[in-house]
């Protein structure tokens, strides 16, 4: 398990990035060594901190794997940090991690937090028909985590998974519970001391 590429990006204005028309959504690989702070990776922005940034938020993964899979169902050619994600992974399986493990990635400590939510600036930047519809049918949404000890960390270290909760909920059924799935939602349910918002939304949606 390795990191394939660290990713980074500033604003810029795009008459098509929603309200405040500016995005960072376009993360681009960089060739150096980069110092991991509470907030996220230096050298990285982002433009909405209404909606991205916080501390729970403050470096996304993507697993190189998803690229290749999304490459075969768009016929087209994707770069690393194209969905926006810090560090696109190789051999890990991201959408599989439990919310609270923790990662090892060079000097620094990263616990997962919660899955991406695709958004409009999403869709428009990949300029795909049904795009939101298809990134959350095939549920593979990347992981956030936030920064538990800073560190530094570039393309070619190693990951290491050095705690995960003995039961949790994974990123891929939050995502799919989420976005209405049942059968995810009652796995959740089933996790002893889950969050008392699954009960909330399960009165809901299994009503």
């Amino acid at each position: 398990m390795r990191i394939l590429s660290v990713n980074v990006g500033t604003p810029v204005d795009a008459d098509w990035a929603g309200n405040l028309k500016r995005t960072a959504i376009d993360k681009r690989a960089v060739p150096h060594r980069v110092q991991v702070l509470a907030d996220g990776l230096v050298g990285d922005e982002q433009a909405d901190k209404q909606h991205h940034g916080s501390p729970d938020q403050a470096v996304y993964a993507y697993a190189g794997e998803d690229y290749d899979w999304w490459e075969g169902e768009l016929g087209r050619e994707l770069h690393h940090g194209q969905f926006g994600e810090n560090l696109t992974t190789s051999g890990l399986d991201v959408n599989g991690a439990l919310v609270g493990e923790r990662w090892r990635v060079g000097g620094a400590v990263l616990e997962v937090t919660k899955p991406r939510t695709p958004c409009v600036v999403f869709r428009n930047w990949m300029d795909e028909s049904g795009w939101i519809k298809r990134f959350t049918a095939a549920a593979r949404p990347g992981a956030y985590l936030k920064v538990v000890e800073l560190g530094e960390l570039g393309a070619g270290d190693e990951v290491e998974i050095v705690s995960r909760p003995d039961t949790g909920v994974s990123v891929a059924d939050w995502f799919r519970a989420r976005h209405g799935d049942r059968d995810a939602l009652r796995r959740i349910l089933a996790v002893p001391g889950h969050d008392a918002r699954w009960d909330e939304m399960a009165e809901r949606v299994l009503a």
